[in-house]
């Protein structure tokens, strides 16, 4: 679990921020019509943008990587592995998805971010003995295997979500903490991942959602 919800978020208020995260973002206690019942794996959603991203998860081998904390940034290793390992034993097309939730959300962020919101410290993220400036996972080259880190990953056509709702609590938490808007905040803090994320309305949603589309479940945090 990150400091940021063992000291400065106690998990009374953090359950008290999710629930007024939840009205901004357009939750309510009633679950919509559209969600209560099972959704064909077809049907559109009333986000076309949102299926768009989603109609992406395509070919024989399918998988998705369930992200709700850093984990030394396994979800940005982890699918290159499948990835060349899939290719190298089995034939036939692959995508693999990353659904960055809860404390796994700043793997998305660029470095801009993490300086200015002191990221590795509200994440627990380390480089070395201190809290790190600057995205670890963006790009990994510590290891022997090429084409590691998220940015590398998406621009090799691996897909990635972002919570909605995670963005909206933690940068509500790091407004509150800053004194600075929150709906300034989470602007930023949008604007500021990298490009070819896709913001989910839920991260439980996009794991759902992808294994609805078939694919198979990887807990990657």
């Amino acid at each position: 679990m990150s400091s940021f919800l063992a000291s400065t978020t106690p998990r009374r208020g953090f359950l008290g921020r999710l629930a007024a995260a939840a009205a901004t973002v357009g939750l309510s206690s009633a679950v919509p019509s559209s969600l209560a019942a099972e959704t064909p794996a077809g049907e559109a959603s009333m986000d076309a943008a949102l299926d768009a991203w989603f109609g992406k998860i395509k070919g024989k081998h399918k998988i998705v990587f369930d992200t709700p904390e850093p984990n030394s940034g396994m979800a940005a290793i982890w699918p290159r592995v499948y990835l060349d390992t899939m290719k190298a034993n089995y034939p036939g097309e692959a995508t693999a998805v990353i659904i960055l939730r809860h404390a796994g959300i700043p793997l998305a962020m660029n470095d801009a971010l993490w300086a200015k919101y002191n990221l590795g410290e509200m994440f627990a993220i380390k480089s070395g003995d201190a809290p790190a400036t600057k995205n670890p996972y963006a790009k990994i080259t510590n290891l022997p295997l090429p084409g590691l880190g998220i940015t590398e990953l998406l621009n090799a056509g691996v897909l990635v979500g972002a919570c909605d709702v995670a963005l909206t609590v933690y940068s509500s938490g790091a407004a509150q903490k800053m004194g600075m808007a929150p709906d300034a905040v989470k602007k930023e803090w949008v604007a500021g991942l990298f490009p070819g994320v896709q913001v989910v309305p839920s991260g439980v949603l996009g794991v759902a959602r992808a294994q609805e589309l078939g694919c198979a479940y990887c807990f990657a945090g």
